[in-house]
């Protein structure tokens, strides 16, 4: 099988993970190995990397990494699995729809790419824009529309982000987006007013500390659930908590798993 028909293999069994009415709960991984330990277990059937945690692997500020790098990063989990990827693209860089090109080209089979609250036409001609490059490749690739309407939204009242977040998201899916990801939305008031905006099986959120468990998130109607720089940063809160016990005289703990 050709590399090409693999990827549009791949987008196909993350657009029917995204279409299933059970939500999608995606690790974030953000290398070679987390990929590979979160894709060895058995309830894994997608991956998705974290922007904010590919930028500080390789030493940049979320939101200040380079394309280059951004796509070496996420080329480096598609090499490791055998299962889609869904890339975290920030906000498409310069121009998206080359962005989404470059990333089919490296197996990648869905994105979040965030509106950073530029004005209304011209965050909705970006999600045009990246769903007529997809479709010029051959894929149904999914892309998880980001806004950035509560996050950014400033001193202005929550129902006035969240009315925002609809109107856009809604403009997003008419465009071809496959979901609408609106981080910020933690409490369930915002949750339902967000499903009942964008309809069932269309709301992507981040499982934040704080936030709703993916059971309850689902029987509200969302898609989709990940989680972001949170995983790297419980993995490196591990890693120093280890250290700690050994420069206090512990050792490794015999259940370690023994090198493959």
């Amino acid at each position: 099988m050709t590399t090409e028909q693999v990827t549009k293999d791949r987008a196909l069994a993350l657009q029917a993970l995204h279409q299933d009415s059970k939500i999608l709960s995606v690790v974030n991984v953000w290398d070679a190995v987390s990929a590979k330990a979160v894709a060895a277990l058995p309830q894994t059937s997608a991956i998705a990397t974290a922007g904010h945690s590919i930028a500080a692997s390789y030493g940049y500020e979320d939101g200040g990494m380079p394309l280059d790098v951004a796509l070496a990063g996420v080329k480096t989990v598609v090499d490791a699995v055998d299962l889609p990827v869904t890339a975290d693209l920030d906000d498409g860089y310069a121009d998206p729809a080359e962005t989404i090109r470059r990333a089919i080209a490296l197996g990648v089979v869905g994105a979040n790419v965030e509106d950073r609250l530029r004005p209304f036409d011209e965050s909705v001609q970006r999600v045009s824009a990246i769903m007529r490059a997809a479709e010029q490749e051959g894929v149904a690739f999914q892309l998880n529309a980001r806004t950035d309407a509560i996050v950014r939204g400033g001193d202005r009242p929550a129902h006035e982000s969240i009315e925002d977040a609809i109107a856009r998201g809604k403009a997003f899916l008419d465009q071809g987006a496959t979901l609408v990801f609106v981080p910020g939305a933690l409490d369930r008031e915002a949750i339902e007013r967000l499903v009942e905006g964008l309809g069932a099986n269309k709301l992507s959120v981040i499982g934040a500390p704080g936030a709703l468990p993916a059971p309850e998130l689902e029987a509200l109607g969302v898609a989709r659930v990940s989680y972001g720089p949170f995983t790297q940063r419980v993995a490196l809160r591990a890693l120093q908590n280890l250290a700690s016990d050994l420069y206090g005289g512990g050792v490794i703990p015999t259940d370690t798993p023994a090198l493959n």
